[in-house]
């Protein structure tokens, strides 16, 4: 069994659905520390004014940070209406706008509390658009294991019954291969090259979230996603 390892993120890049898409489970790490200005409560899309951020308002401790799974959004701001609204206006001359505009306003007209469960929610919605199955997804927090770092991924790896971890990039400046090696799991590295597609709003940026293929690719999106062909670098 391969399995792939990372904590949620709001409205994740292309990268995250690729390793999602390319393994048998996928656990999503919600039982560690939150990082504070990371990418579990914000991304990016691309506007006629450039790159910009959407962040999801979330009420944390800087003394005491909590784990993922308990860090609560801050409703005091309608975050959720200007979302939707850069969103509608960024999007608005794409061309599957109207396929895919729904499904992010029934979930902004809705009231979440735990961001977890909004990230998850976006994760799920996006997956399924993508052709990929969400139901390979487990939260670390109902395996109920312990441990720090490599020893906690170990553990999830035996719990599942995995011998091939799918691990992003940068995991090849911590992650000890022998030892996972000597555990009986193999670790393969992600080496993704993000594909070029038609975008809007002038030359082509990279690393912005999954939501602006779909918007601009439609049902081609899985197909962009998963081999990396290239395509026309704006739309007209």
């Amino acid at each position: 069994m391969r399995i792939g390892i990372l904590q949620p993120g709001y409205l994740p890049w292309l990268g995250f659905f690729e390793q999602l898409a390319r393994v048998d489970r996928f656990v999503v790490l919600d039982d560690v520390q939150y990082d504070k200005g990371g990418w579990r409560n914000r991304n990016r899309v691309k506007t006629a004014q450039g790159v910009r951020w959407l962040t999801v308002p979330v009420r944390v401790s800087h003394a005491q940070p909590p784990r993922v799974a308990d860090v609560e959004i801050d409703n005091r701001t309608d975050w959720r209406r200007k979302h939707l609204e850069t969103l509608r206006q960024s999007y608005a001359r794409a061309p599957f706008a109207d396929r895919y505009l729904p499904l992010f306003e029934e979930a902004c007209a809705r009231e979440w509390r735990l961001l977890v469960d909004l990230d998850l929610h976006f994760i799920a919605t996006i997956a399924g658009a993508l052709g990929i199955d969400a139901a390979r997804i487990v939260r670390s927090s109902a395996l109920g294991l312990g441990g720090w770092r490599e020893e906690r991924l170990l553990a999830i790896c035996a719990s599942l019954g995995a011998d091939r971890f799918y691990e992003g990039a940068a995991g090849r400046d911590y992650i000890g291969v022998a030892r996972f090696e000597a555990a009986g799991v193999r670790v393969e590295f992600q080496d993704y090259r993000h594909p070029v597609y038609p975008q809007l709003h002038g030359d082509f940026v990279s690393h912005l979230s999954a939501v602006d293929l779909l918007f601009n690719c439609g049902e081609e999106s899985r197909r962009i996603l998963l081999d990396g062909k290239k395509g026309a670098a704006t739309l007209s």
